[in-house]
């Protein structure tokens, strides 16, 4: 259910928050109110927020009546962006938790290759971080450890061939010493 940005009052809200590679590509993307109801639309606006800050040298930018930070990395650009009249350090704190957090889980390997083989992570990171645009938690820390944390939480039926076998080696060896 999309929320009404107005009705939050002076709450401070997200619109959005994408992750792009270095040809303007969405890796993740998520919305968090009607600004850009389609995907099609969506993906026009990340097009032209790309070619508006892939060569600036600056943090944030007043595009399209919305403001975003950004923030790149090797081959990914970090995007978050809010109202025109969103405090642009609270977004910038988001986007520092957002970087931060996806860095532990990546150990420092912030690029597309590593964000595909910890997209998971990711993907609950930006759940901790954001609900419906509002904001829940920036502490990067808490949000790599409880992305971390759910990811070795999965019941042994539902991990893939390789988790199931390392889950198992692991308990074996734990046996084998006790």
């Amino acid at each position: 259910m999309a929320v009404n940005m107005d009705d939050l009052g002076s709450l401070s809200t997200i619109k959005g928050i994408c992750i792009l590679d270095n040809d303007g590509q969405r890796l993740v993307c998520k919305y968090f109110d009607e600004t850009y109801p389609s995907v099609k639309e969506q993906k026009i606006f990340e097009k032209n927020l790309f070619q508006k800050t892939h060569r600036a040298n600056s943090e944030i930018i007043m595009f399209e009546g919305i403001t975003c930070v950004y923030r790149s990395n090797i081959d990914v650009f970090f995007y978050v962006f809010g109202s025109s009249n969103e405090n642009e350090l609270i977004l910038a704190n988001v986007l520092s938790s957002l970087y931060e957090a996806v860095s532990i889980i990546v150990k420092d390997s912030v690029e597309k290759a590593t964000l595909f083989d910890h997209m998971d992570g990711v993907l609950l990171i930006l759940d901790e971080l954001v609900d419906n645009g509002i904001i829940m938690e920036t502490d990067p820390t808490v949000l790599a450890k409880s992305a971390q944390s759910s990811k070795d939480d999965v019941p042994l039926s539902e991990q893939s061939l390789t988790q199931a076998l390392n889950t198992a080696g692991g308990i074996l060896r734990r046996s084998l010493l006790t």
